[in-house]
């Protein structure tokens, strides 16, 4: 791995020394190119032993004396919801074990919060978002692994001060048309400094292999920055989204609003299983997220300020390579090269085989993608296929991909197509509080979310009346470099404890 050291300028003005990083793609497509060339990124799991330090016994010890104390809660499931894990019949009491392999908490009884949540303005019913259904610990994580997780993550994680404990939460939440869900997400909680802390939230970029989700890969650079963020005197969390990780159903790509909820109700049951585990929250959230999850980062915060929940109030947002603009900036950099060719072929096969499971775009595959893809694609996409799987089944450019009708459609969106992607809009179109810093990074030689999407989103705030502090990494940093480049200084500028 190439490391560099460059100096750049914000838009304005401030002088800055950026971290180190390396040139990579998105998640996904780095992990195929890696795979297809028979490389492998090291895996946490054959050397967690090297990080990890026992303590499951003490710690069921407190759930139990923290969840027994509490009346038994029954936790009953709508007819319409799928089955979920944990679901207790009415006067049997939270199982709790010290085996990490299974739940520790099942059933948890979730602190109170409000009957309804808007969602782009659209109020729904509860069906009790944000319960914690199970907590499984995932093990303990030493400084010094932290540290080279990092490393092999291609971010410094020096910064790094306590060690953590990582544990996998399954929690109910909604689908984009409102009917009750379960979700996972990640937790992370750090094993030393005060017993209230400030919260921080990691939203993932671009997965489409539910395996890959941050509570379920244990070698995901997603995991890794949660870990380190924890690990400056945070609670963690990084929530998979709907449709990945252990989630029922499959992942509405792209949809920023659905994610953006689940977001929130992982928040709400990761302070149920923080108070259970003898910590607690002090309400204050720093928000961030990578590509998709710069968008995820934004639509959150949108959210969480205009008090959604007065229990969390933002206190930092800084979202990374998002991309905010998909028709004004995203779709025209597929076209005039702004984009990457491969990188325009994943994101948009992924994006129309997720959103025509919500909306009509199309009734036969062949309609849209060429032969022989048409008759692959939607398995390609399906959340069960890892990266290798995908690699070398889709071709090289759009022209080929899509037919002429919608390759057509894509460069000039109308009809029902432009009102899907304008629906995922409107994340930049609000004003933080203007005590709440607001950096978004970004680097003009990404290729796959192209510079003027934050460019866009900082016009947007600035209508809103925000100030947002952009940092661009470089004309030689790409998209995944530009993360990596970012995290050091995002682990520093968010609140801790």
């Amino acid at each position: 791995m190439n490391e560099h050291r460059n100096e750049h300028r914000n838009e304005h003005g401030d002088e800055r020394v950026e971290g180190q990083g390396d040139e990579r793609g998105d998640e996904h497509v780095n992990r195929a190119r890696q795979q297809a060339r028979g490389e492998r990124a090291p895996s946490r799991r054959r050397r967690r032993g090297r990080g990890m330090r026992t303590g499951m016994a003490a710690t069921a010890a407190v759930l139990l004396a923290a969840l027994t104390a509490a009346p038994a809660v029954a936790v009953g499931a709508s007819a319409t919801a799928p089955a979920v894990q944990g679901a207790i019949p009415a006067g049997h009491g939270p199982t709790v074990t010290s085996h990490s392999a299974t739940p520790i908490v099942q059933g948890a009884t979730p602190a109170v919060h409000s009957a309804t949540v808007t969602s782009r303005g659209a109020a729904r019913a509860d069906h009790g978002r944000g319960t914690l259904v199970s907590v499984v610990p995932l093990g303990h994580v030493s400084r010094a692994r932290i540290v080279e997780q990092a490393r092999e993550a291609g971010f410094d994680g020096e910064a790094a001060r306590h060690d953590v404990a990582d544990y996998r939460l399954t929690y109910r939440t909604v689908t984009p048309e409102g009917r009750p869900t379960t979700a996972s997400g990640l937790l992370v909680l750090p094993e030393g400094g005060a017993r209230r802390l400030p919260t921080v939230v990691h939203a993932h970029g671009t997965l489409s292999y539910r395996g890959y989700a941050p509570s379920v890969a244990d070698d995901s650079p997603d995991r890794a920055a949660t870990q380190l963020f924890a690990s400056l005197g945070r609670v963690g969390v990084a929530p998979d989204y709907l449709g990945l990780g252990t989630g029922p159903g499959r992942h509405l790509y792209m949809d920023a609003w659905s994610s953006s909820a689940a977001s929130l109700d992982v928040l709400r049951a990761a302070r149920s299983a923080v108070r259970a585990l003898g910590r607690s929250m002090d309400g204050r959230v720093g928000v961030t997220g990578f590509s998709q999850g710069g968008q995820v980062a934004m639509a959150l915060s949108r959210e969480l300020a205009g008090g959604v929940d007065p229990r969390f109030r933002l206190r930092a947002l800084a979202p990374v390579s998002g991309p905010y603009d998909l028709e004004g900036s995203t779709l025209p950099g597929m076209f005039d090269g702004r984009v990457a060719p491969d990188a325009a072929v994943y994101y948009v096969s992924y994006y129309l085989t997720a959103q025509n499971r919500r909306y009509p775009l199309y009734k036969d595959p062949h309609d849209v993608f060429r032969a022989p893809y048409a008759d692959r694609v939607e398995t390609l996409f399906d959340g069960e296929h890892p990266a290798e799987d995908v690699e070398g089944k889709l071709p090289g450019s759009l022209k080929e991909l899509l037919t002429d009708t919608w390759h057509e459609k894509l460069r000039h969106p109308s009809g029902l197509f432009r009102k899907v992607i304008r629906a995922s809009g409107g994340t930049c179109d609000w004003a933080p509080e203007p005590d709440v810093p607001t950096t978004l990074y970004t680097a003009t030689g990404d290729t796959h979310v192209p510079v003027a999407n934050t460019r866009a989103c900082v016009r947007s705030l600035a209508k809103y009346g925000a100030r947002a502090t952009v940092i661009d990494q470089g004309a030689k940093t790409g998209h995944f470099g530009t993360w990596q480049r970012s995290v050091p200084d995002i682990a520093r500028s968010l609140p801790a404890g």
